[in-house]
């Protein structure tokens, strides 16, 4: 197993939402992207969510993101693994979440995409640390999350766009 590293956040000042994963999969991490792997549904997620044609390029995924005022980053800031698969991390290392929140005060809302990056984060840093945050915790856009997508849809909906 190898030493495995999250990206920097995708988030600028306008950023009011954070939504947070655990850790990136095997191929967001070849491609340096975001929920890089086809088979994730976390930018049909937010291309629908907005009614919006969803872009393949990344780079334009990442300005649309921006211009909603999501931010993106992962609770986990290293860790070892093998594969995908989130009950495979060890020896996870959490990102310094008092440093980003103190250098962007405008995020009010910190959404959890899926179970590990909710329990991650509840473990090593807890809710009460931040005031004036609120948390909500989503069905995972994983592939390996096999809830439907109309579900997921419904209630990513009702949380991101109240």
């Amino acid at each position: 197993m190898r030493l495995l590293s999250s990206f920097l956040p995708i988030i600028d000042e306008e950023s009011r939402i954070l939504i947070l994963g655990s850790m990136p999969g095997v191929e967001s991490l070849r491609l340096q992207q975001y929920y890089g792997n086809p088979r994730n549904q976390f930018w049909k997620l937010i291309y629908e969510l907005f009614d919006t044609q969803a872009s393949q390029d990344y780079a334009e995924r990442v300005s649309f993101i921006k211009s909603k005022k999501i931010a993106v980053w992962d609770v986990i800031g290293n860790c070892y693994r093998e594969g995908s698969l989130d009950s495979n991390i060890r020896d996870e290392k959490v990102n310094d979440f008092s440093a980003l929140f103190k250098a962007y005060p405008g995020i009010k809302t910190v959404m959890f995409n899926g179970g590990k990056a909710y329990e991650t984060y509840k473990k090593w840093i807890g809710f009460g640390t931040i005031p004036n945050l609120t948390f909500h915790k989503l069905t995972s856009s994983s592939p390996a999350n096999t809830k439907k997508y109309e579900e997921k849809l419904r209630e990513w909906s009702l949380t991101l766009c109240q």
